[in-house]
């Protein structure tokens, strides 16, 4: 291709680039969905660390 064709699509890909405004967020859709999960995340995390309590404790009385 030659240099004035190649000019031409940067500059009109350009131009079509210029004309596109922002589009709006997107919709929290599963907001829900990810509040849930996030919360069983840190139940989760309380349960591992109550877990590695009892175990230390444990751990200490056999000592």
């Amino acid at each position: 291709m030659s240099r004035l064709t190649v000019f031409g699509l940067i500059m009109g890909v350009a131009l079509a680039l210029a004309g596109c405004k922002p589009s709006a967020p997107t919709p929290q859709v599963f907001k829900t969905q990810t509040d849930a999960l996030e919360k069983a995340k840190g139940v989760e995390q309380q349960l591992q660390q109550a877990q590695d309590k009892a175990k230390a404790a444990e751990d200490e009385q056999q000592k």
